[in-house]
């Protein structure tokens, strides 16, 4: 390994060691998978992509090698990348649904078996030397805003659904965080197909986070929503009964916006009472009704 800058150094270090974790982030989002036994609702494209993009890496670095630059750092942490999104990938496509299943085995065909081969045997035959690496560096930079972009892909659905179920917040934090320590070693380094992708990855992942931020406790929220109204609606068809049987109690004035918590004591204590005064009522129906008889 060539000396390099103690900032590059630690920046490739750090770089490593929060790409490790970004790698790993999805870790709870696959042990919900298993426990449910399906991977209904969750998408593969983010996986596919960053297998694709660990792969491109790797023969980056390997070209960048060949002109005696030093890309140790690269090849450590994308080829570790390609073993735990392979994992990824195979138990996405055990547990997923039949449909779900076929679309992502064209897609892992199409992008990582034809794409990338194809991309391989055209750099390899049809370019030289620096153009061959400038080219592939293109080519990295292409697909590395499109991992970053992939799990946007899921934001129409938190909005939609008003649930973050879908966006797991350790990978969008760990993609920001890793996005910023990679621009500052491809600034160091001077590698802007490294750095240049890494300030939308940085955008991306702050747009993530705060829709997180916004969403996380919106499904409680939903949830309680429709029992609340359903009581509320509950309470309202008793009291024009109970006007009805006994039309001249007065009835309780429900609010438009009424505070379940504040008032729910208030108006039961008034249906108590609102039903008494009906089964009073209708005693003293019967009693002259009998006596009429």
């Amino acid at each position: 390994m060539a000396i390099q800058h103690p900032l590059t150094l630690a920046f490739g270090l750090l770089g490593n060691i929060i790409s490790f974790l970004v790698f790993l982030a999805p870790v709870p989002t696959f042990y919900t998978v298993y426990k449910r036994k399906t991977a209904e609702g969750f998408q593969a494209l983010p996986y596919v992509l960053a297998l694709l993009s660990s792969m491109l890496y790797i023969y980056y670095a390997l070209l960048k090698e060949e002109f005696k630059e030093d890309a140790a750092f690269l090849i450590t942490i994308n080829s570790f990348g390609c073993v735990v999104e392979t994992l990824y990938i195979s138990l996405f496509l055990f547990y997923a649904p039949k449909k779900a299943r076929i679309s992502t085995l064209r897609l892992v065909f199409l992008l990582n078996v034809f794409g990338y081969g194809l991309m391989m045997l055209l750099t390899r035959f049809l370019a030289t030397g620096e153009i061959r690496l400038k080219i592939v560096g293109w080519i990295c930079l292409v697909f590395s805003l499109s991992v970053f972009v992939a799990p946007l892909g899921v934001l129409r659905q938190v909005i939609r659904t008003k649930s973050v179920e879908f966006m797991p917040f350790p990978l969008s934090f760990f993609l920001t965080l890793g996005a910023v320590t990679w621009f500052f070693y491809g600034l160091l380094i001077k590698d802007y197909n490294i750095a240049f992708p890494n300030i939308l990855g940085f955008l991306f992942g702050i747009a993530q986070m705060v829709l997180y931020i916004v969403y996380k406790n919106t499904k409680k929220v939903l949830e309680e929503q429709p029992k609340v109204q359903e009581l509320s609606e509950h309470i309202i068809d008793v009291v024009k009964i109970s006007s009805l049987v006994c039309p001249e109690l007065s009835p309780v004035v429900l609010q438009p916006n009424l505070d379940i918590t504040n008032d729910m004591i208030e108006t039961v204590q008034n249906i108590i009472v609102m039903a008494e005064k009906t089964e009073e009522a209708k005693e003293a129906m019967d009693i002259d009704a009998s006596n009429k008889v």
